[in-house]
């Protein structure tokens, strides 16, 4: 199968890669290199992979590319809210925008993949299915609701994700479990506010098996939101700590005077995603050991960052 992913280079995009070139599909990815190559540099001269780097804002480059694809995993994106605050035009432009035309590019038989997130659920109460009214509050989650509805009307499958965590080879330290543990290695201290928020969180190699099974189980899932994570990873902000310092002594230090502005404080379900055969491989504390063994050769750098483009 010759598969589409748009932001291939990224943090999920450079993991799920190499793993649709072991299943045996060729590759076409469409990516600005805002962060660099440095995470597909392993697989850059796999003979079945094809990287253009171009801005999915290019009509052009972007209607060569879906007509020649069997699938399209759209995970171009202005990700998390800070990034969405600081360019609003850019968030409309690339997160609507590109799913807009993207939709309207595909012909029947073609398999979409749209990649959104659990942000869009906001300020809810009670357990969230894919049947929970959607209360976006940022920017960010807004774009990506009006996306899923975009990519629904034609048919395709959004993936509403948990919020990432773990290694990557474009790797992220501005996502929660991440940036937690690089704040104990390199600080020995860690900050955290609103610590009984619950959250949702999911491994970005399990994430990237979500993408797979959404290809794979295509006619099934046809139309249909799903929730991409595992009750097991629900976890409020202080058991994150929590289990960091378990592996990492550090002091902790509880913020009460800030809130976060994507008012995330949910339980979610994953029911569908079970059903279709999807639980996470990876758990918080291998997640978070894994994190532990690379964060003292990480360096803070913008490139680690979403929010700093």
């Amino acid at each position: 199968m010759r598969v589409l992913v748009t932001g291939g280079a990224g943090y999920l995009g450079s993991t799920l890669v190499p793993v649709l070139l072991r299943r045996g599909h060729r590759v076409h990815i469409l990516d600005s290199l805002l962060f660099g190559v440095n995470g597909l540099l392993s697989v850059l001269a796999h003979p079945r992979l094809e990287l253009v780097q171009a801005d999915v804002r290019d009509e052009s480059v972007v209607r060569a590319a879906v007509s020649g694809a069997d699938a399209i995993v759209n995970l171009a994106a202005i990700v998390g809210y800070p990034a969405c605050v600081k360019f609003p035009l850019d968030a409309d432009a690339v997160n609507v925008g590109t799913a807009r035309f993207i939709a309207s590019c595909t012909s029947p038989g073609q398999i979409l993949v749209q990649a959104s997130t659990g942000s869009i659920y906001g300020r809810v109460s009670g357990p969230c299915t894919e049947r929970t009214p959607a209360f976006p509050c940022t920017h960010y989650a807004k774009t990506k609701a009006e996306a899923e509805k975009i990519i629904l009307d034609v048919g395709g499958v959004p993936l509403r994700f948990a919020t990432l965590f773990g290694l990557s080879p474009r790797m992220r330290l501005d996502l929660l479990v991440n940036n937690l543990v690089f704040q104990a290695v390199h600080a020995g201290s860690v900050e955290i506010f609103q610590p009984g928020a619950l959250r949702t969180f999911l491994h970005v190699s399990d994430a990237a098996r979500a993408v797979v099974m959404a290809i794979d189980r295509f006619e099934v899932m046809s139309g249909r939101v799903c929730n991409i994570g595992d009750e097991n990873l629900n976890h409020t902000k202080m058991e994150i700590a929590e289990e960091i310092r378990r592996q990492k002594d550090f002091r902790l230090h509880v913020d009460d005077s800030r809130t976060d502005p994507d008012e995330r404080d949910y339980h979610v379900l994953y029911d569908y995603a079970r059903n279709l055969g999807l639980t996470a491989k990876v758990d918080l504390a291998q997640g978070v050991r894994e994190l532990l063994k690379a964060a003292p050769f990480l360096r803070e750098s913008s490139i680690h960052r979403n929010g700093g483009i």
